[in-house]
C-alpha cells in the first residue's frame, strides 16, 4: 500500500516512501519531519505501509474465498479513522 501525506509546513504532498528514503526528511524542503525521533518515524512509516499492504492482501484473499459473511466495515475502518484523526489533531510545537 502506498501512503500519501502532506507537509504541515509546505502543504505539498509526498509518498511515505520518499520520507523513508530521505531518512525522515521532507522530500521537498529537506527539513526533518520529526527532528527528535527521525529513526522511529522512518521505522513506523515503513511498518504502516507494510501493515496496510498485508491487511489489503488478506481482505482480498478472504473476498476471493466467497465466505458466507461480510465484515462490519466500521470494525476495520473505525480504528483506522481514529488514528488518522489523531494525526490531524497533532499540533507542531
Amino acid at each position: 500500500m502506498k501512503i500519501m501525506a502532506s507537509s504541515r509546513r509546505t502543504g505539498r504532498e509526498f509518498l511515505v516512501d520518499q520520507v523513508v528514503e530521505n531518512g525522515g526528511d521532507d522530500p521537498w524542503d529537506g527539513k526533518p519531519l520529526q527532528a527528535d525521533y527521525a529513526a522511529t518515524l522512518v521505522e513506523s512509516l515503513k511498518a504502516a505501509e507494510e501493515a496496510g499492504t498485508h491487511l489489503q492482501e488478506a481482505l482480498e484473499r478472504v473476498a476471493d474465498l466467497g465466505p458466507h459473511f461480510v465484515f462490519q466495515k466500521e470494525s476495520i475502518l473505525g480504528p483506522l479513522r481514529r488514528s488518522m484523526d489523531r494525526l490531524e489533531e497533532v499540533r507542531v510545537g
